[in-house]
């Protein structure tokens, strides 16, 4: 069988620091190649992979200045002009990579990683029944579409080293985005009288400006920047917890993953995917607010890190979204009548 992955050219696949639809794609296509399957990635010129790798742009869009739009579009139909060579196409490229799906003969499965808006909807609605959409999750699922699937998204194992949270800080690990919650992480932390360590992508400059750097100090609350793979395993290792106050219905969060991965519990606003994620009290605490968040710090030990650890291999490693793609496309193919 031979498999397409259209990844986004935002960033590097996989990206150095931020991008988590890269980072996907890259976990799923290394793993993919794993199993001996032919493996084509369309992404940036730079990315690093296994798989055969094809590209019109050699550098991500988010690190110069480029119509994006120009290079999106020579981006997309360098795979669809070659559609004809592979059994399945999978996008992981949003909404744009659909309007040429009918005007090709190869099945394309869609993995959905989240809705920017409502304005979107109605091109995924006119290929519903032409294409085939995977959820990311139960909780990210749009009334109005009908879905192959739901893969939960696959983290690389081996970058995950189990820890003890020998650092006993808490940990806030995502964008700096007022729906990601690093001010109330902040407020967590001060009430809890525990060191905060933050880190991650300033999407909001006047967010990070108004609500976070106030409270840095470099002793209680410190913010390490956009920190890549082998920092980001060490924190996450070494940390008491993660903090996760969503203030909006996430569709999956990669960090609460990555640090259960580690054995490290999540401390997570009950909102989106998390109860899908947390197993509450046994891999986490899912809480209501800040106070709730703060008794939970207070309970954090009684979770077990080894729990934490055999829950992210069983639903989140490279190997379990694989196996589930795998029987996807198996079964596209069937019914496209390629197998």
């Amino acid at each position: 069988m031979k498999i397409a992955v259209l990844a986004p050219i935002t960033w590097r696949t996989p990206p150095l620091n931020y991008g988590p639809w890269e980072q996907v794609a890259s976990v799923l296509t290394e793993a993919l190649v794993k199993n001996d399957l032919d493996v084509t990635l369309f992404a940036t010129g730079d990315s690093v992979t296994k798989a055969k790798l094809q590209s019109v742009c050699q550098k991500p869009l988010g690190e110069y200045p480029a119509d994006a739009k120009v290079w999106e579009c020579l981006h997309i139909s360098n795979l669809m002009e070659q559609a004809s060579k592979f059994d399945i196409i999978h996008n992981h490229f949003d909404f744009l990579p659909l309007t040429y799906s009918g005007l090709i003969r190869c099945p394309v499965i869609t993995t959905i990683h989240g809705f920017s808006s409502e304005q979107i909807i109605p091109v995924y609605k006119k290929y519903n029944g032409h294409g085939w959409y995977v959820s990311i999750s139960h909780s990210n699922r749009h009334p109005s579409l009908r879905y192959l699937d739901t893969v939960y998204n696959g983290i690389n194992e081996d970058q995950f080293q189990f820890g003890r949270g020998e650092g006993d800080y808490l940990l806030y690990f995502g964008r700096f985005h007022a729906d990601k919650g690093a001010y109330e992480a902040i407020q967590i932390a001060i009430q809890s009288n525990k060191k905060i360590i933050l880190c991650g992508l300033i999407q909001d400059e006047f967010y990070f400006n108004e609500k976070v750097v106030p409270y840095l100090n470099d002793e209680s609350v410190v913010y390490k920047g956009n920190v890549g793979p082998v920092q980001r395993n060490e924190l996450l290792a070494n940390a008491l917890a993660l903090l996760h106050p969503i203030s909006f219905e996430e569709p999956f969060g990669l960090s609460v993953a990555e640090a259960m991965m580690c054995g490290t519990p999540v401390i997570a606003f009950n909102r989106g995917s998390m109860q899908e994620l947390i197993i509450n009290r046994r891999t986490g605490f899912l809480v209501q607010d800040i106070a709730e968040a703060v008794k939970a710090t207070r309970n954090i030990k009684k979770i077990s890190r080894q729990a934490c650890r055999e829950h992210a291999m069983a639903k989140f490693s490279s190997q379990a979204m694989a196996r589930h793609y795998l029987q996807l496309y198996q079964k596209v193919a069937r019914n496209a009548g390629g197998l």
